[in-house]
């Protein structure tokens, strides 16, 4: 799914990796990050790191449910 058909707050995984914003940190396929929310043409993430991260608002991504 697209990452703007994602909720916001939720944790998702990279499918397609996709170049960032100039200056920005590049995110991995197969990396889990935070979507916190969809900002213009790119999102608002952390990654496991806590770093924010600016992914794609289109970027392929899937929703990892986690049990507690």
């Amino acid at each position: 799914m697209k990452l703007y058909e994602v909720p916001p707050k939720t944790k998702v995984k990279v499918l397609k990796a996709e170049a960032p914003p100039p200056g920005a940190l590049f995110v991995p396929e197969g990396e889990v990050v935070f979507f916190d929310h969809i900002d213009g043409m790119y999102s608002y993430c952390l990654d496991s790191n806590n770093n924010v991260v600016h992914l794609k608002a289109w970027t392929e991504v899937e929703i990892i449910n986690e049990r507690n």
